[in-house]
């Protein structure tokens, strides 16, 4: 393990090219000083498995990567810093000619992505990177940290409007967010995933997101009473009126939201919304909808807020709630429930000495965790509107799946027991990975949020409801295609025939060592 001496200088000139983790850096310089830098490579970002107990996921962050990475240089004051560190005795931790050859590079390579805002399953690659070995390692740690965060708050707040049905939702995360950076883009990737509106300020002026907002109690409690707080409230935003009516009694602070609504409608003006943010909000929000009602405030909405979540939206829809608009927050920003996406980077294909494309494969004794060779992609099926199966296939060793067949099977990538016949008559199909970077240049078109969300709600649409359930959801035919399921399987049995082989040399010419060989063919 490489260590940095502790010393007190800092560098304020480093740029978010050093947002990477050190092994990045020392398997590049690793890869440069052995000859493996230029080597032709594949490498895919997937998930193994859906958060939230669910199946599915939002694709989302892929726009933030792709600026990174055209911003990606190391500068002088990066490079500057990287020369001081150390070993754990002291010496010179890079490469003086790898750091020279480290201010020169540029990333060299190709991306195709799935789209922001596509449901995308287990095992089905996200992002595609085909690049020199030395670039697509560099990009790794970026890529994992912005894409598994956004995709996971996407994925969220999908669920949240899967919940809130065609009810207004608004997102009012950003105080309890992963600081003021986290909460920008988890305002961003909410939208994706299906808010209508933030809270976020900065969110709305970066992305386009509409913003929203009310006052908080402290607005109440500034004045001598709550009545002429929501006055004075009423006199500064009269078209725009929203009163928070929970600071000391809720519904009293309904009939007070009542009587400053009168005075105002009085002078052309109307009280928008109240908002509930404590307590029983079932009975509230009923108790509040028969004083609106029996005053004339029939048009004025109900917003909720207070810790909610998909499940909670759910059940008070369940009890007949007449809440008009949800503000999640907590929940939603922080993915509070399952607070990190397993997205992982693995390479897939390696040129090798001969100038040849070789799969590579990592294998487990966890099944999950086994990877998949090849060049992938994903073809998505349906019949109609509605999509039926996915399937990953190597573009390097077969054709795209159901062009020539009269059906398509779909092997799960973690159980081969499980397996799916798709007739191809009246199937369209279609080719998730679209590109983003070619030869290191973006060339992969930018769109408005706006686009990116319709293309959640869209997706959602196509998909059976079953599998958006929160509980016991059903299982989507996402798997592999029979050709690359075959080719795994043929890499899998090699590789064991190797280490039996190996054992087997082991167990001849090494009996002291028997025991721990037999032990590890038990494992094999």
């Amino acid at each position: 393990m490489s260590t940095q001496n502790h010393r007190e200088e800092v560098f304020p000139e480093v740029s978010e090219s050093l947002a990477t983790d050190l092994y990045e850096l020392t398997m590049a310089q690793g890869y440069y000083k052995t000859g493996r830098a230029d080597r032709r490579s594949v490498f895919h970002m997937f998930f193994r498995t859906a958060p939230f107990g669910g199946r599915y996921a939002i694709a989302a962050g892929i726009g933030p990567f792709a600026d990174w990475l055209e911003a990606l240089q190391f500068s002088d004051g990066d490079i500057g810093f990287l020369g001081t560190l150390t070993d754990k005795d002291g010496r010179p931790l890079l490469d003086p000619h790898f750091l020279e050859y480290l201010s020169r590079w540029r990333f060299r390579g190709s991306i195709e992505t799935v789209p922001e805002g596509t449901v995308v399953f287990p095992h089905e690659p996200i992002v595609r990177v085909r690049a020199p070995l030395l670039d697509a390692q560099l990009i790794e740690t970026a890529l994992l940290a912005i894409v598994n965060f956004q995709t996971l708050v996407a994925t969220k707040a999908s669920r949240v409007r899967l919940a809130a049905g065609k009810d207004e939702v608004l997102e009012f995360g950003l105080r309890r967010s992963h600081g003021l950076n986290g909460g920008l883009f988890a305002s961003r990737a909410a939208y994706i995933g299906g808010v209508d509106a933030t809270s976020n300020v900065m969110a709305a002026a970066h992305f386009g997101i509409p913003v929203r907002g009310t006052h908080a109690h402290s607005w109440v409690m500034a004045f001598n009473g709550e009545g002429k707080a929501f006055d004075a409230y009423a006199a500064e935003f009269p078209h725009n009126l929203v009163l928070l009516v929970d600071t000391y009694n809720t519904l009293d602070g309904v009939r007070n939201a009542i009587a400053a609504g009168l005075r105002l409608r009085d002078k052309g003006a109307a009280l928008l919304g109240i908002r509930l943010d404590s307590g029983d909000l079932a009975y509230l929000a009923a108790e509040a909808r028969k004083l609106l009602d029996a005053e004339g405030f029939q048009a004025t909405r109900i917003i909720a807020s207070n810790d909610l979540d998909e499940r909670l939206i759910t059940s008070l829809k369940a009890q007949g709630a007449p809440i008009d608009s949800w503000g999640v927050g907590t929940k939603l920003v922080t993915a509070h429930d399952d607070p990190a996406l397993d997205g992982v980077y693995k390479l897939a294909v390696l040129e090798n000495d001969a100038g040849e494309m070789v799969e590579r494969m990592k294998l487990s004794e966890q099944p999950v965790k086994t990877s998949i060779p090849g060049a992938l992609d994903v073809v998505r099926l349906k019949r109609d509107v509605r999509c039926v199966g996915d399937v990953i296939f190597d573009t390097l060793t077969e054709e795209q799946p159901g062009l020539a067949e009269t059906s398509i099977m779909v092997i799960s990538p973690e159980d081969p027991w499980k397996r799916k016949i798709i007739p191809t008559k009246g199937l369209t199909f279609k080719r998730l990975l679209e590109p983003l970077f070619a030869d290191g240049r973006r060339i992969g078109r930018r769109e408005a949020l706006s686009v990116m969300r319709q293309r959640t709600l869209a997706n959602l649409a196509t998909f059976d409801r079953a599998i958006f359930r929160f509980d016991n959801p059903h299982v989507y035919a996402a798997g592999l295609s029979p050709s690359l399921f075959e080719r795994r399987e043929k890499i899998r049995e090699s590789h064991f025939a190797k280490v039996t082989a190996r054992l087997g040399t082991l167990d001849n010419n090494d009996p002291e060592d028997v025991g721990t060989v037999k032990e590890k063919r038990d494992r094999s």
